[in-house]
């Protein structure tokens, strides 16, 4: 039987550790590491070493891993071979820190406080040192209220997340038997809105080309050739109108799913996605802005150039060049995405337009809505905010989800403690400060409820 008395004694437990200003000191300690993923001479392992004392004066024991040149950290705390094991994650590496473009003049590694607005700045508190901590806070009260956790736990940090996880795939598979586990919740990305607690169940794909027509060498004068040769920016810019409608539905085949499953319209149903910032006419006709968003693809043009815009000259240009992104939900053959762009520009007559694979793919995964484990989450989350979360099917970004869906062949579910304001990988980077006591008591619920059931209970199996 739940204990309702112990478990509230471990929440309020959790929202003062998190009002303390020890808090805010470990959060500041954090961001001081200035741990960007493209700087050869960042301190990743000196991070993971500072993070794996958290863990070692909760009990954890900790493991040290370089994988494809970059480190890795596994904290474990195994208490009973009979209990539920629960996988976390987290990612301690960043963005650029983008320093002198950020308001008042602030340093992108030092935490720093807007008295007025109640917000902390600093690179990674939202992306994503900020919600690891809110999630060691919850397991140190449940810890301190409990004197146990009641499950097991491994924890997985990467410091690699911002460049595509490498790595990560190969961590898992080293680990497979011992990182045996019956779901992973973990914490990255934004929640809808900043005042609702949120549940997502996986994460859209994202596969990006690079498209290029090349003419010939050098420009030509557009008066003296002018309407006799073919110019490479406007043949370009037919072979991507072709890839949506003039309204910005995919017209790709191969890129376009089968439909939204039944169980995700429903949970999608009256949401309004992105903070609000939504162009209804957008998009695939008869779906909302929520259903396109979070269980349906879309392509994006990133980047489109030819000549010089910035100093035009009266030449037609040699060449055009434009980076396109997609975005997809699971259903689709990921395995064949540069094949079916390909088939779509020959048949609408842009052969000469060439394909080029750009960076990484992460892969689309998603547990169902219906899930019981996303069932049981979701009802922690209401049990200690008096309100239903909102669960979404997918995050609308990418993240390294389908190393566990796939590899580990886990459940997943993602409780996220950011917003979409919060200007994650631009400069002003912040989270609210009241938001923090609020995530880790949320948090704190689920850990205690996980440690209430069985295997049975939290999987339905």
């Amino acid at each position: 039987m739940l204990d309702a008395t112990a478990r509230d004694t471990a929440i309020t437990l959790a929202r003062t550790l998190a009002e303390d200003d020890a808090f805010r000191s470990a959060l500041s300690d954090l961001i001081a590491f200035p741990t960007d993923s493209k700087s050869p001479d960042a301190p990743l392992h000196a991070y993971l070493a500072h993070v794996a004392q958290g863990f070692t004066a909760m009990g954890f024991t900790t493991q040290g891993l370089s994988v494809e040149g970059r480190p890795f950290l596994l904290a474990s705390r195994i208490e009973a071979p009979d209990r539920p094991t629960i996988l976390g994650y987290a990612h301690g590496d960043t963005v650029p820190a983008m320093t002198g473009q950020w308001a008042a003049d602030r340093d992108p590694w030092t935490l720093t406080e807007d008295a007025e607005t109640g917000r902390w700045y600093g690179r990674g508190i939202a992306d994503n040192k900020g919600q690891m901590l809110v999630n060691m806070t919850a397991l140190q009260a449940v810890l301190a209220a409990r004197g146990s956790l009641g499950f097991n736990t491994h924890v997985i940090i990467e410091m690699g997340e911002e460049i595509g996880s490498p790595g990560l795939g190969r961590v898992c598979e080293r680990l497979k038997d011992q990182l045996k586990a019956d779901l992973l919740i973990a914490s990255d990305g934004p929640r809808l809105a900043a005042d609702q607690p949120t549940i997502f169940l996986g994460a859209r794909g994202g596969a990006t080309f690079r498209l290029r027509l090349n003419r010939r060498e050098g420009g030509r004068h557009s008066g003296n050739f002018g309407g006799a040769l073919r110019n490479p920016a406007l043949e370009l810019a037919h072979a991507l109108a072709t890839i949506a409608t003039r309204n910005g539905a995919l017209q790709v085949p191969g890129w376009v799913p089968a439909g939204v499953p039944d169980a995700a319209r429903a949970a999608l149903a009256g949401l309004t996605p992105a903070g609000g910032e939504v162009d209804a006419d957008w998009g695939a006709e008869g779906l909302t802005p929520a259903e396109r968003i979070h269980a349906w693809n879309s392509a994006e043009i990133l980047a489109f150039t030819a000549g010089n815009i910035a100093q035009p000259v009266n030449a037609i240009p040699d060449q055009a060049e434009a980076v396109v992104q997609l975005r997809y939900v699971p259903g689709i053959d990921d395995t064949r995405l540069e094949q079916a762009l390909r088939a779509h520009l020959d048949a609408q007559g842009h052969p000469d337009v060439t394909i080029t694979r750009e960076g990484s793919q992460f892969r689309a995964s998603a547990t169902p809505v219906d899930h019981p484990a996303a069932r049981f989450a979701a009802a922690s989350l209401a049990r200690t905010h008096g309100a239903a979360p909102v669960v979404l099917p997918s995050l609308g970004g990418s993240l390294p989800n389908d190393i566990f869906t796939e590899i580990l062949a886990l459940p997943t579910v993602w409780v996220p403690h950011s917003y979409p304001g919060c200007s994650q990988h631009a400069p002003n980077e912040h989270l609210p400060r009241a938001l923090f006591p609020e995530a880790v008591g949320l948090m704190a619920g689920l850990y205690w409820d996980l440690g209430e059931v069985s295997r049975v209970e939290l999987l339905g199996t």
